[in-house]
């Protein structure tokens, strides 16, 4: 069965509470209670998007995040009661997309959800396709050149952002402060992060027709190869 949202915390009242409201609203949502459970979950469902408390009864959620990175690129959102900046800095760092601290309003959690969802949906776009390159927003799944491709979640972020905006150009600060969600990223991150990208989807990464460099610009997305 295919779910918007997956809430995986130990609190069962508080996690069924979540998911209830979520309900109210047209989010398809399932809450398990632990990484067992998890794993049980994704034997024969699917999910668009988690919220994943760091402390679970029967294991870290650090830990859960890495295994699930091992297969799924899908939005990971931390939920904790903890403040310790080192636990938003793992948490990012291990493939989180955003670190939310409890207790939280409901109200302002079903925004957060809501604009994440809408982020890596490409605003509502479910797919662009040109016969070369496919990307679809819901699965996340990449092929190009006839083969899928495997993206980070930075990555795909990347190029949903590029292909939302395909024709536009870019500029660096807009890439940092929209994608990074940090105006401080230097030039050298986007830069390998760019080059990452066209090794995984142009036929010749030196001779790009997706992501083109505006030189003292930014970068435009080819809307269609030339």
């Amino acid at each position: 069965m295919k779910y918007d949202c997956l809430i995986i915390d130990d609190e069962k009242i508080l996690a069924d509470s979540t998911a209830e409201y979520f309900e109210l609203f047209g989010i398809k949502t399932a809450a398990v209670y632990g990484a067992d459970d998890c794993r049980r979950f994704f034997d024969g469902n699917t999910a668009g998007l988690i919220l994943l408390d760091i402390n679970l009864g029967d294991g870290s959620g650090f830990e859960l995040c890495k295994e699930l990175r091992q297969t799924t690129d899908i939005p990971i959102l931390f939920i904790s009661a903890r403040e310790s900046d080192d636990d938003k800095i793992i948490a990012l760092n291990i493939g989180g997309d955003d670190y939310i601290q409890k207790p939280y309003s409901l109200g302002v959690l079903l925004a957060k959800v809501k604009a994440v969802s809408k982020r890596y949906c490409c605003n509502g776009m479910r797919e662009f396709t040109d016969g070369n390159l496919t990307v679809n927003f819901e699965t996340r799944i990449v092929n190009a050149n006839g083969k899928n491709v495997k993206l980070t979640s930075l990555e795909f972020r990347l190029l949903s952002y590029l292909i939302e905006n395909r024709g536009k150009v870019i500029s660096k600060k807009e890439l940092f402060e929209k994608v990074w969600k940090d105006k401080f990223t230097g030039d050298g991150t986007l830069n390998v992060h760019i080059r990452k990208l066209r090794e995984a989807i142009e036929c010749d990464p030196n001779k790009p027709e997706y992501i083109i460099t505006v030189w003292g610009d930014g970068y435009k997305f080819a809307d269609g190869k030339k």
